[in-house]
C-alpha cells in the first residue's frame, strides 16, 4: 500500500528578494530541520547508534542477547590496522584540495616479489645451510607464500572501509588461514601426545550456495556526491505542408541548446538531497515566436528524509561499523596465520631434526652390524662359528644398509620441505642442492607455564586466542545485521520538501510577425533580458513552486522482511553457541596440551632408560661372544633391540618438541615467547631475529651423509 500527500504553499504577495537574498534561505532552513529531525528520532524508530570510526565498532545491546556465561574477553590484536606498506587503502586516492584527478585514475599495486630475502643467500656456505630454528622462523616470515598471500587481506579490508563510507555494501576481505605449504602439522589448537585429540576452529566461512543475513536491512543512502552535466546542441529543420501556420515558410529551422546540471548526495541521517539547474537556449525562424534566441532556466531542489525505515545514523552507517569490525577480524586472522605458519615451520624443523638423527642412528646400526659381520668372519676362519651365522650377520648388514638408504632419502625430502617453507623460490642450484644441517635441539627442562595452575593457563588462552577474538567480533557484526533487519521491517515513511523556480528571457525575434498589421514587430516591442537577468529572476523568488509532503509505503504481508529478520536472529543465536563452544574447546585443548608435555617427557625418560639397558646388554653379549659363551645370533638380536630403542627415543624427542610448540600455540603466546614482531611480519622485513627459549645446540661435527653406503 502506498500513500502520499503534499500541500503547496500558497503564493503570497511578498516583495521579491533581490541579489543573494533569494529563496534559498527557506530551503536551507527546511533542510536543516529535516536533518535535525532524522538525527533526533527515537531509537525505536530510527535504530540509531553512533560509534566513532577510530574506535572498535560495537553494536548497541538490542535485548536479543542470550544469557551467556561470564568468560574472560579476548584481547584485540595489537597494533591495530596492520599493513604491508605505508599506503592506507581506507582513504581515497585523490582529494579535492590535493590532486582530484587522481581519484579517477587506476590504482597501482606494486608487483609481487619472487626473490628470496638476502638472509637466505647469506646462509649457504660450502654447499651446506646451517639452520637454527630462529633462522627458519625469520626466513618463513620473509619468504613464506602463505604469509605473503595473507598480507593482501588487510588491504582488502581497508578497501571495504572506504567503500562503506560512501554508503556501498561490503565485498569482504576473504581472510582465511592459508595452509598450502607442504609438511608440518597445521592446526589452530594443540594436538599431540595428550590423552585426547585436540579440537579447534578454523577460518569461519559459508560453504555451498548458502547466503547469510549479513548486511540485512535497508540500503544506506549513497553518500558519494555526484554531479551530472548534460550539454546537448540540437539543429532541427522541419518541412511544413500548410504554410498558413508557419508564416508562409515551407520549412522551419529550430536550434536548441541545453545545459543541464544535477547534484545528488545522501547523508548519514537517511537524508537525500537532489538539486538541478536546467538551461535552454532556442533560436528559430518561426514568425509566430516573439523571442529568438529565447532563454529559459529552471531550478529544482528536493530534500527527502526517511522517518521509519532507513532513518537514523546507525542504519545508514552500519556498514562502516561492520567494515571496522571486519578490519579487526582480518588483523586477528593475520595473527592466526603467523601463529599457524610458525607452528608449521617449527614442526617441519623438528621433523628435519628427527630424520637427521634417524640417519645418524642408522649409520651407527650399519657400523655395528659391519663390526659384527667382521667378527663372525674371523671366528669362521678359526672354526669357532658356523657359516650360517656369518650369512645371518651379512643379512643384518644388508638390512641396516637398506634402512640407512631409506633414512637418507627421507632426509633429502625433509630438506626440500623446509626449503619450500622458508624460501620464495629454489631456482638457484646452489640453494637447491645444499644440505640443510639443523643446529638446534630441544631441551627437556620444564616450562615455566607448567608450574601455573590450569585456571591461569585457560585464562591466558582465552585472552590471547585469535579464534575467540574473531568469534566475538563476528557476534558483534551479527548483532548489527540483526538491528538492520529489524529496521527493515518498518514501513517506509518519508517526508520531503521541494523548491522550484523558473525564469525566461531572450531577445526579440527579427522574424516576429504582428497578426494585427500583418507585418513584423518594430524593434524594441518586446523587452530584452540577458542570461544574467534570467538567473537573477530565477533566484529572486519571482516565480516559486514550493511545497512539502510525505510518502508512506506499507507492505501488506511483509513476508520477505519477516524471513530476513528471523534468519538474522537465528544466525545470531548460532554465533552465540559457537562462541561458547570455542571457550569449551580451548579449555579442553589447554588441559590436553599440558598433559601431552607430561606424557612426552615421561616417554623420553623411559626410552633413555631402555636405550641404556639395550646398550649394556649389547656390550655384555659382545664380551660373551669374544669369550665363546654367546652366539652371533644373540648379539644381532641385541643390536636390533638397541636400534629399536634408539629410534623410539628419537621419535619421542620429536613428538615432545612438536607438542611443546603446540602448547604455545594453544595458549596463543608463540609470538610473545619467540619475540616475533607482528609489524615485521606484516611488512615482510624482519628487523630482529626470533629468540627461541628452551633449546640446546647440536653437537659440533655431528653431521650425517646423504651418500648411500657401498656394498661389500
Amino acid at each position: 500500500m502506498h500513500l502520499s500527500d503534499s500541500k503547496q504553499f500558497e503564493r503570497r504577495n511578498v516583495p521579491a528578494f533581490k541579489g543573494r537574498a533569494w529563496a534559498g534561505q527557506p530551503l536551507r532552513a527546511f533542510t536543516a530541520a529535516i536533518l535535525i529531525l532524522g538525527s533526533g528520532l527515537p531509537q525505536g524508530f530510527a535504530q540509531q547508534a553512533a560509534t566513532p570510526d577510530s574506535q572498535q565498532a560495537t553494536a548497541p545491546n538490542n535485548g536479543a542477547a542470550s544469557n551467556l556465561p561470564v568468560e574472560p574477553a579476548p584481547m584485540l590484536t595489537k597494533p591495530l590496522d596492520l599493513r604491508q606498506s605505508q599506503r592506507d587503502f581506507s582513504k581515497p586516492a585523490g582529494r579535492l584540495l590535493g590532486n582530484p584527478i587522481k581519484a579517477y585514475l587506476p590504482t597501482n599495486i606494486p608487483m609481487a616479489s619472487f626473490l628470496n630475502s638476502p638472509r637466505l643467500g647469506d646462509m649457504v656456505k660450502d654447499g651446506k645451510i646451517y639452520l637454527s630454528l630462529s633462522d627458519a622462523l625469520a626466513l618463513a616470515l620473509e619468504n613464506n607464500y602463505d604469509i605473503a598471500i595473507s598480507r593482501y587481506y588487510m588491504d582488502k579490508a581497508d578497501l571495504d572501509i572506504l567503500r562503506a563510507k560512501a554508503g556501498s555494501s561490503l565485498y569482504g576481505s576473504g581472510a582465511q588461514i592459508n595452509s598450502n605449504t607442504q609438511g608440518g602439522y597445521v592446526s589452530t589448537a594443540a594436538s599431540g601426545g595428550g590423552p585426547g585429540a585436540a579440537t579447534g576452529g578454523g577460518a569461519v566461512g559459508t560453504a555451498g550456495l548458502t547466503l547469510t543475513a549479513s548486511g540485512a536491512g535497508p540500503a544506506p543512502e549513497n553518500m558519494e556526491p555526484s554531479i551530472i552535466a548534460t550539454v546537448q546542441l540540437e539543429r532541427a529543420s522541419s518541412p511544413k505542408a500548410n504554410t498558413l501556420f508557419s508564416g508562409g515558410l515551407s520549412q522551419l529551422t529550430t536550434n536548441t541548446d541545453q545545459y543541464n546540471f544535477t547534484y545528488n548526495q545522501g547523508f548519514i541521517t537517511g537524508t537525500a538531497l537532489a538539486v538541478s539547474l536546467n538551461n535552454q537556449r532556442i533560436t528559430t525562424d518561426n514568425p509566430f515566436v516573439d523571442y529568438s534566441p529565447q532563454l529559459s532556466s529552471t531550478f529544482n531542489a528536493k530534500v527527502t528524509q526517511h522517518l521509519l525505515q532507513g532513518a537514523g545514523i546507525f542504519v545508514n552507517k552500519r556498514y562502516v561499523y561492520q567494515a571496522i569490525n571486519n578490519r579487526q577480524i582480518t588483523d586477528s586472522t593475520f595473527r592466526q596465520q603467523i601463529l599457524s605458519t610458525m607452528n608449521q615451520v617449527e614442526n617441519i624443523y623438528w621433523g628435519l631434526v628427527n630424520t637427521f638423527e634417524d640417519v645418524e642412528a642408522k649409520e651407527r646400526a650399519v657400523e655395528q652390524s659391519n663390526r659384527a659381520a667382521g667378527d663372525a668372519r674371523r671366528q669362521l676362519e678359526v672354526g669357532s662359528m658356523a657359516p650360517l651365522d656369518v650369512l645371518n650377520a651379512d643379512e643384518q648388514v644388508a638390512a641396516d644398509k637398506q634402512a640407512l638408504i631409506s633414512a637418507q632419502s627421507n632426509l633429502k625430502y625433509q630438506e626440500q620441505i623446509i626449503k619450500e617453507a622458508v624460501a620464495r623460490n629454489l631456482n638457484d642450484p646452489a640453494l637447491r642442492e645444499a644440505d640443510v644441517i639443523p643446529t638446534d635441539r630441544v631441551s627437556l627442562e620444564e616450562l615455566p607455564e607448567e608450574k601455573q595452575s590450569i585456571d591461569d593457563l585457560v585464562r591466558q588462552a582465552f585472552t590471547q586466542s585469535p579464534v575467540l577474538e574473531q568469534a566475538v567480533l563476528t557476534l558483534k557484526n551479527d548483532e548489527i545485521s540483526l538491528k538492520g533487519a529489524k529496521n527493515g521491517m518498518l514501513p517506509t515513511l518519508d517526508a520531503y520538501g521541494f523548491y522550484n523556480s523558473s525564469a525566461l528571457g531572450g531577445t526579440q525575434s527579427a522574424n516576429a510577425l504582428n497578426f494585427e498589421t500583418g507585418g513584423l514587430y518594430p524593434p524594441g516591442t518586446f523587452p530584452s533580458a540577458g542570461y544574467g537577468t534570467v538567473l537573477q529572476n530565477l533566484f529572486n523568488n519571482s516565480a516559486p513552486d514550493k511545497g512539502a509532503g510525505f510518502s508512506l509505503t506499507i507492505p501488506i504481508r511483509n513476508r520477505v522482511l519477516q524471513a530476513q529478520q528471523a534468519q538474522a536472529l537465528i544466525e545470531y543465536r548460532q554465533a552465540e553457541l559457537r562462541l561458547e563452544q570455542l571457550y569449551t574447546q580451548i579449555q579442553a585443548n589447554v588441559v590436553n596440551a599440558l598433559l601431552a608435555l607430561t606424557n612426552d617427557r615421561a616417554l623420553i625418560n623411559s626410552n633413555i632408560a631402555a636405550k641404556d639397558y639395550a646398550a649394556r646388554n649389547l656390550d655384555a653379549e659382545q664380551k660373551k661372544l669374544s669369550l665363546g659363551s654367546s652366539t652371533s645370533a644373540v648379539v644381532l638380536q641385541q643390536q636390533r633391540t638397541l636400534a629399536a630403542s634408539d629410534n623410539a627415543l628419537i621419535q619421542a624427542r620429536a613428538t615432545y618438541a612438536k607438542d611443546r610448540a603446540a602448547f604455545y600455540l594453544t595458549l596463543g603466546s608463540t609470538l610473545d615467547h619467540y619475540g616475533i614482531n607482528l609489524q615485521d611480519a606484516a611488512s615482510g622485513r624482519v628487523s630482529t631475529t626470533p629468540l627461541i627459549p628452551g633449546l640446546t645446540p647440536a653437537k659440533v661435527g655431528n653431521e650425517t651423509s646423504t651418500t648411500p653406503p657401498t656394498s661389500n
